[in-house]
């Protein structure tokens, strides 16, 4: 059982930088990929990044790809999303999602454990 907790949204002006964290309980985490995904109001849910259970392995949307870095710390069972440059367009609710296996997906319907989300608003 894993339990995932983010934090670090909040209402930033566009062009603005922010770091969400998702801290992850249980003695497992460095076996999971983590991913993260959002929502905003009225859209699906959308992959954003995800990164493997060692690092070695990122990977990114196109729409966030070169503004966003995923990086974890597996002693402090955490992951972190830096988020540069960004964007009214990136407003949603950010969700990070614990998948085991070896595999890296895409898919939120391959991810075992979930977040709360936080929220991240980017005003223009």
């Amino acid at each position: 059982q894993v339990q995932l907790v983010e934090s670090g949204g909040g209402l930033v002006q566009a062009g603005s930088s922010l770091r969400l964290s998702c801290a992850a309980s249980g003695r497992t985490f460095s076996t999971y990929a983590m991913g993260w995904f959002r929502q905003a109001p009225g859209k699906e849910r959308e992959f954003v990044a995800l990164i493997g259970w060692n690092a070695r392995s990122t990977y990114y949307a196109d729409s966030v790809k070169g503004r966003f870095t995923l990086s974890r710390d597996n002693a402090k069972n955490t992951v972190y999303l830096q988020m540069t440059s960004l964007k009214p367009e990136d407003t949603a609710v950010y969700y990070c999602a614990a998948k085991s296996g070896a595999n890296i997906a895409t898919m939120g319907e391959a991810y075992d454990y979930w977040g709360q989300g936080t929220q991240v608003t980017v005003s223009s």
